[in-house]
């Protein structure tokens, strides 16, 4: 039976708590800054528009380093399993940096075609960087026919007002293909920083069993209902 586990708080402090080596894939679109809006070279084109925006944020709690959570995400995944990390432009060079330092090996930079273009100073952004890391001993995805260009558009939940329940929600069509390709059923997945859920909803969904981590308690919320509607079999433990 799969089981899930969802933490609202800081992911700095319960990852300490995960033991070595004891989860099979991480998938997570990590807390970063972004461009300031209005400045020059701006990424975000005005599709956000608030005062985080303009200060390089999108959210209140995006100021996290990868060098104070990545050796953490290193330390708990066993031998021969992946890490992916979803990044922007502007923090793919330090991410990589980081993880390498962290002591992941670098596989592949796969690429999710948003389907949608946003606004930008060079060119119009259509995709979103997604680092594939290893830790230890190579081995293969399971379906090694998939294309490294991931094609999903979002179409992103509402409040009763029509308001996005998450302005940076991924599809859970796009964590699935990495969840299945990257793990096994019964096979547990970790997203530290997992918004509202669709990587847990991913992993639920396809056998595996799932521990997130999120600081908003808002989102933590979003994200217990989505799980408990995609897996009403499933034991839940909400902390």
């Amino acid at each position: 039976m799969v089981k899930y586990t969802l933490y609202n708080g800081n992911a700095l402090e319960y990852l300490k708590d995960i033991p070595d080596e004891s989860i099979d894939l991480i998938v997570s679109d990590v807390p970063y800054p972004t461009t300031k809006r209005g400045s020059k070279g701006s990424t975000m084109g005005g599709y956000w528009n608030s005062d985080l925006v303009n200060k390089g944020k999108i959210f209140s709690n995006n100021s996290i380093k990868p060098s104070e959570y990545l050796p953490d995400l290193y330390r708990v995944l066993k031998d021969g399993t992946h890490c992916y990390i979803m990044i922007n432009n502007l923090n793919l060079i330090e991410m990589l940096n980081e993880g390498l330092k962290a002591g992941f090996k670098f596989i592949k930079l796969l690429a999710w075609d948003k389907k949608v273009r946003i606004c930008g100073t060079y060119y119009m952004g259509q995709i979103e960087h997604i680092i594939m890391f290893r830790k230890g001993k190579g081995r293969p995805i399971n379906d090694c026919g998939t294309s490294d260009l991931l094609s999903f558009k979002v179409n992103k939940l509402k409040d009763a007002d029509g308001h996005n329940l998450h302005d940076t929600e991924k599809p859970v069509e796009l964590m699935e293909v990495l969840v299945k390709n990257s793990s096994n059923e019964g096979d547990t997945v970790l997203d530290p920083f997992m918004g509202i859920g669709a990587t847990g909803v991913a992993s639920v969904k396809n056998g595996r069993n799932f521990i997130g981590m999120e600081i908003d308690p808002k989102y933590h919320e979003i994200a217990k209902k989505r799980m408990e509607e995609y897996n009403v079999k499933c034991i839940a433990e909400c902390q």
